[in-house]
């Protein structure tokens, strides 16, 4: 027999699926758009009983060789929240990502709504101000952001209702969104053929990223999820980012049902040891762990990135 260990955020998680599927609360409208030059999927969530809405993990589109932003991906955003009359409450992030800039102090600005992330963005904040050497104006009490979340913070997106679930592992501040049947697992989770996250980077932890996964993976069967990338496993020939609890756990070629923990740790290692670092990680995680802003323009009007040599 086994006991059950207490999870209270879970639990209300699970309450707001299951009151959804009957049918008791509104179930979400959710609009997708794919950047493939990052493989990233940013999601709309609607209220479909009123014009609220929440953006989940936007992008900015960021030309390395050049050094040049463009607007591209934010803009289609933009344009779909205007065309429908869209009112933005929130605009989500599920961590501070490697691979691809933030849109979202872009979308606040210019569609309103509050920037909010998990409150351990603040350890992230601190691990790599000190790589990039941010110096004392570089504030690493999560004050770029709107809200920080707890573990079970809630919140609601017009008559839809919403947590936030800590699920660390790939970075120490990743977070979940549950609203409504839909769970946004950010990086936590890739589509079934595709596996799981990487857990590298500093503060990433393989043992940790799997006891988020059976959070995740304790969800009811009928759980839409939305993940943040695709990276059109072999065989498959469409981008791909929405799945099921239950395809998750009877199919996830990383995490299915029956791999323990001992087995996945000693995978997600020996894989990770292969990987190479993400081609925008430098960029990325400047910009992003200060909430999506660019660095402050210097005394001739430029902004610059850092180059931190021999560090990562």
């Amino acid at each position: 027999m086994t006991t059950r260990i207490l999870d209270d955020a879970l639990d209300i998680a699970t309450a707001i699926v299951q009151r959804t599927l009957r049918g008791e609360i509104p179930r979400p409208e959710i609009h997708s758009f794919f950047d493939p030059d990052t493989y990233t999927a940013s999601h709309i969530v609607r209220d479909p009983g009123g014009n609220a809405c929440a953006i989940i993990d936007s992008v900015l589109d960021f030309d390395y060789a050049s050094g040049r932003t463009t607007e591209t991906s934010a803009t289609r955003i933009a344009d779909y929240v205007t065309a429908h009359a869209l009112q933005t409450q929130w605009v989500l992030e599920t961590h501070a990502h490697a691979d691809h800039l933030s849109a979202a102090p872009l979308l606040v600005e210019q569609l309103g709504g509050r920037l909010a992330i998990g409150k351990h963005i603040i350890t992230v904040q601190n691990v790599f101000g000190k790589i990039f050497n941010a110096g004392s104006e570089f504030a690493r009490d999560g004050r770029q952001f709107d809200l920080l979340f707890e573990d079970g913070g809630t919140f609601e997106i017009g008559g839809l209702q919403g947590i936030a679930l800590h699920v660390p592992g790939h970075t120490p501040a990743c977070m979940a969104y549950v609203i409504g049947d839909a769970v946004f697992t950010g990086d936590t989770l890739f589509m079934p053929d595709y596996g799981t996250a990487r857990c590298d980077f500093p503060g990433g932890d393989a043992t940790t990223l799997y006891r988020s996964i059976q959070r995740l993976l304790a969800l009811p069967d009928a759980t839409r999820v939305f993940v943040c990338h695709d990276y059109k496993a072999p065989g498959r020939d469409e981008y791909v980012w929405e799945t099921t609890i239950a395809a998750q756990r009877g199919a996830n070629i990383h995490a299915h049902e029956g791999i323990d923990e001992q087995t996945f740790v000693a995978m997600r290692e020996k894989r990770d040891a292969t990987l190479s670092m993400p081609k925008l990680l430098i960029p990325s995680i400047q910009v992003n762990m200060q909430g999506g802003r660019l660095p402050p323009p210097e005394d001739n009007g430029v902004r610059y990135l850092k180059l931190p040599l021999n560090m990562l």
